[in-house]
């Protein structure tokens, strides 16, 4: 069986954006080819984003560190540490308010 300690997970990516020119780092703890389900933990330093994409399908996301906003074309909610969104199923982005990592999990259609 295969765990990750989550707070150590979180502190190593951070570290990992700090060295990155895009200010973002991110790591699969679970999934890929022949998975339903997709787990990324993704750490934004302060001010990055991950620009306005599309929903592939059902997702969530859950705040370990930090505070984040999520938007879509009609609303925006700011969420910190602790909080757990289902994701919009329309066009979205994220932006992070302080250092942040996110797990994001995903059903993989």
């Amino acid at each position: 069986m295969d765990t990750s300690a989550l707070p150590e997970v979180s502190t190593t990516l951070l570290d990992e954006a700090r060295g990155s020119t895009a200010n973002r780092a991110a790591r699969t703890l679970h999934g890929g080819t022949g998975h339903a389900l997709r787990q990324t933990a993704i750490a934004l330093l302060s001010g990055a984003t991950l620009s306005d994409h599309e929903n592939p399908g059902e997702a969530t996301l859950q705040v370990l560190v930090g505070r984040v906003r999520l938007t879509w074309p009609d609303d925006a909610v700011d969420l910190d540490a602790g909080a757990h969104v289902v994701i919009p199923t329309e066009r979205h982005g994220l932006l992070a308010l302080t250092d942040a990592v996110v797990l994001l999990t995903a059903a993989m259609t």
